[in-house]
């Protein structure tokens, strides 16, 4: 099926980082037999390691997943867990040769939209959810110490969500020369009017799930990213804030053109 795909991303640095180290991009290939083949890409990643550490390792990630998705031999979704990979392998060797560096990660979700179908491939706590039918679903699961509390009964998710270790992370992309990538057992079928929304934790501590819900429902998608980074400001914005939003809609069927008609002079 043919969609009609509406996107678009805002990074913010927030109330009190002096620099922004979340890194995300949307792309949309030109080439049809690419766009295809492959579908459209969005990533955010969310680095991590201070001073410009966390910088360096969220651009690099980026870069190297969005290069690396679209030149991996196999299906989309192989392909972007190779892609996950090889920017954990990327990031690690970059962070082993400058001691400036040394520590440096990034958390990442990644979201390839093809055809019927939508993979995903994460590490650590920047997320994926679904709207679809007025209800919002969280579509990949934190890698951090409170989910695992979470899970474990310890705490509850409210709980969680002010918890003094809400930002210790398990797993990221580069801290370690193997990581294990978080996928879905197989790829998941879209449906018409499907919203996916990817976003870093700047996002999540401050505007809860029934916020971006009803604002992803109601805005255009740029007013929605926009709306939510401004509800994260308002209340503290006390880490960088991005947001990414991909709206699909079924492409009219073409009308079939009508006969063109003949005017026929009535008998006199």
């Amino acid at each position: 099926m043919t969609w009609e795909l509406g996107a678009s991303m805002l990074s913010d640095v927030g109330c009190h980082r002096p620099i922004n180290e979340d890194s995300g991009c949307i792309v949309r290939p030109a080439d049809a037999a690419v766009l295809s083949a492959r579908g459209v890409l969005a990533i955010v990643a969310d680095g991590m390691g201070g001073h410009s550490a966390g910088e360096v390792a969220s651009a690099m990630a980026d870069d190297v997943i969005r290069r690396s998705y679209y030149a991996e031999p196999g299906g989309p979704y192989d392909a972007l867990r190779s892609a996950l990979q090889t920017a954990n392998a990327t990031v690690f060797q970059r962070a082993s040769e400058d001691p400036a560096l040394n520590g440096m990660g990034t958390t990442c979700v990644a979201l390839a939209l093809c055809g019927d179908e939508a993979c995903v491939a994460s590490v650590g706590d920047s997320r994926l959810y679904l709207v679809r039918g007025e209800r919002i679903y969280q579509m990949t699961m934190d890698d951090s110490a409170v989910s695992d509390m979470v899970a474990r009964g310890v705490i509850s998710r409210d709980e969680a969500r002010h918890h003094q270790d809400r930002n210790v992370i398990l797993r990221a992309l580069g801290t370690h020369e193997s990581v294990e990538i978080s996928t879905w057992q197989e790829p998941f079928p879209v449906r018409e009017g499907d919203i996916f929304i990817l976003c870093s934790d700047g996002l999540t501590d401050l505007v809860s799930d029934q916020e971006i819900l009803e604002t992803a429902e109601s805005l255009h998608e740029a007013d929605a990213c926009r709306a939510l980074v401004d509800k994260a400001r308002l209340r503290g914005g006390f880490d960088n804030i991005t947001v990414a939003i991909l709206r699909l809609a079924q492409v009219p069927a073409p009308r079939p053109e009508t006969p063109p008609t003949r005017s026929v002079p009535m008998p006199t």
